[in-house]
């Protein structure tokens, strides 16, 4: 262990919390040095494997303990906000999981909070630390695709059911922070449908569809009612489309050279103005390294070399705006919901 280790405390070891564990354990230039949770079996389980981690119940001794720098949140979401709050206001830097807050006010807080103490704040979207991911942004930025006409996602499993959020931000969550990222533009207007099946639960099954000022339509499925997992996204332009498959072992990512050209010629009026253009498929090579990985090294990364996170609160807080806006739409049976995204605030 080197004496410049990033000392991480770990609040939470519940679903994700071990993952986290396991991801800093492995990282260079980190350290585990605490993991709190309020359930001591869980935290029996971490001694077995990584002896030199301590254990609490609670997480203030986290934020007391000088010796460590940074706090990662793994607990239920509208818990986010208050331990993330109470984190940076100790001088500690974050690792806050997805969604990031319940509100957006609350986001604006922990990103204001965060400047104030000069400190790190990153926010757990991991889809965008995959090869995939990494490689879709790529193509679609450097052109290749041409002009994105739409972004197609699918979805879907057999639970798992959640107790504080809905199927949105468990799961089209992911489709806002890819789509954030790939096309470096906010949607002007969302609308969203869905519904409960079981009464005093959230909403299990939703169709939300993103609408961008470019002419970009985004539509993303998502359900913890479906017989089987899916993971699908297909995205087309003008020049090429892609598929993506996250459940392919490989070739998650193929680009089709096919796509649509509209002849606009006065003299062909009465004839057919539509060409199809199919040329060949190929599955270009991708990253392998876990993204988790890839996170936390950038994590450790950011908070060494004072840089921005990709993932950072102001992103966060994009989502967070996307996952109210489909969620007053879906309780409005649809009614578009127009966004004015606020002028993020100053660093």
């Amino acid at each position: 262990m080197s004496s410049c280790d990033i000392n991480i405390g770990i609040i939470g070891y519940g679903y994700w919390g071990p993952n986290l564990v396991r991801n800093f354990a492995e990282t260079p230039g980190a350290r585990v040095a605490a993991v709190s949770d309020l359930d001591p079996a869980r935290l029996a389980m971490v001694p077995r494997r990584f002896p030199t981690v301590r254990t609490t119940t609670d997480f203030r001794a986290l934020l007391d303990d000088p010796d460590i720098d940074a706090i990662a949140i793994a607990t239920p979401v509208h818990t986010h906000f208050e331990l993330a709050r109470a984190a940076l206001s100790a001088d500690k830097h974050v690792w806050l999981e997805k969604p990031m807050t319940e509100r957006c006010s609350q986001a604006r807080e922990l990103i204001a909070l965060a400047q104030q103490h000069r400190r790190v704040l990153l926010v757990d979207h991991t889809f965008i630390y995959t090869g995939a991911v990494a490689k879709m942004h790529e193509l679609i930025r450097s052109g290749e695709l041409g002009r994105i006409y739409y972004y197609d996602s699918i979805r879907v499993n057999l639970g798992l059911f959640q107790r504080d959020v809905s199927v949105i931000a468990d799961l089209a969550v992911h489709d806002f922070s890819i789509l954030d990222y790939l096309l470096g533009e906010h949607p002007v207007a969302v609308t969203s449908s869905g519904t409960n099946h079981f009464p005093g639960t959230p909403e299990n099954l939703a169709y939300v569809t993103l609408f961008y000022e470019s002419g970009t339509i985004a539509h993303a499925n998502v359900s913890w009612l479906a017989p089987v997992k899916v993971r699908q996204i297909l995205v087309g332009g003008s020049k090429k489309m892609i598929t993506y498959d996250d459940l392919e072992p490989s070739e998650k990512i193929k680009v089709y050279d096919k796509g649509v050209s509209f002849v606009d010629d006065p003299e062909k009026i009465h004839e057919m103005r539509v060409g199809y253009r199919t040329g060949d498929m190929w599955a270009p090579k991708l990253a392998v390294t876990e993204a988790l990985r890839v996170e936390g090294e950038h994590f450790v990364d950011c908070i060494v070399n004072h840089r921005t996170p990709r993932t950072d609160g102001q992103l966060g807080l994009r989502v967070v705006e996307l996952i109210e806006a489909a969620s007053a739409s879906m309780r409005h049976k649809g009614e578009t919901v127009y966004i004015t995204h606020e002028r993020e605030i100053a660093s």
